[in-house]
């Protein structure tokens, strides 16, 4: 008999996703996690086929100069929904992306079975509250099971486990540079 397959879109907070891989953590005085790289065209395929993703956007801000970055993530997969960056006069750059997560997650309601919420981010707690309580959370993937919202962890129950880690991956989905593939 023919099981159809979910209809499930990603929702990936890219910052958090990116800062929470990329940065070295210690705990107790000792570094317990190393950064690394996410290889995208894998992380895409590793959406596909553990969760069911048919659609997966990942907001991230806008940067003018980054272009071939954006067009690189859509030719592996990713529907980029751009925010405009703030430049600090520190030089550092500002481009929070939650709310246009949580709206697109809402416009895109009735065109999936289950989201899954890409982020360890606390600002999230209510979309993903919503969510169970509607039976259309997929999981919540946090980045970095030693750096994620301790808010998260209060939906996740020992009967109700919402949350998956991406670290725990990095044999799997580490970018690796080769002249071959780039």
């Amino acid at each position: 008999m023919f099981t159809p397959k979910e209809n499930n879109f990603a929702f990936i907070d890219s910052n958090n996703l990116h800062q929470s891989l990329s940065k070295d953590i210690s705990k107790n005085g000792q570094k317990i996690f190393f950064g690394w790289k996410l290889d995208y065209k894998r992380f895409r395929i590793y959406l596909k086929d553990k969760y069911c993703v048919n659609k997966a956007f990942l907001f991230i801000g806008f940067k003018a100069g980054n272009q071939a970055m954006y067009t690189k993530l859509q030719e592996c997969g990713f529907v980029c929904v751009f925010k405009p960056i703030l430049e600090l006069k520190d030089g550092s750059v500002k481009g929070n992306v939650d709310a246009e997560l949580v709206l697109h997650s809402m416009i895109e309601y009735k065109n999936y079975d289950k989201a899954l919420i890409v982020s360890g981010d606390g600002d999230f707690y209510c979309l993903v509250e919503h969510f169970l309580n509607k039976n259309k959370l997929k999981k919540v993937l946090a980045p970095n099971r030693y750096n994620y919202s301790c808010l998260l962890n209060r939906l996740s129950l020992p009967n109700n486990n919402i949350l998956d880690f991406l670290d725990q991956l990095k044999n799997k989905l580490e970018y690796k540079k080769s002249s071959l593939r780039d």
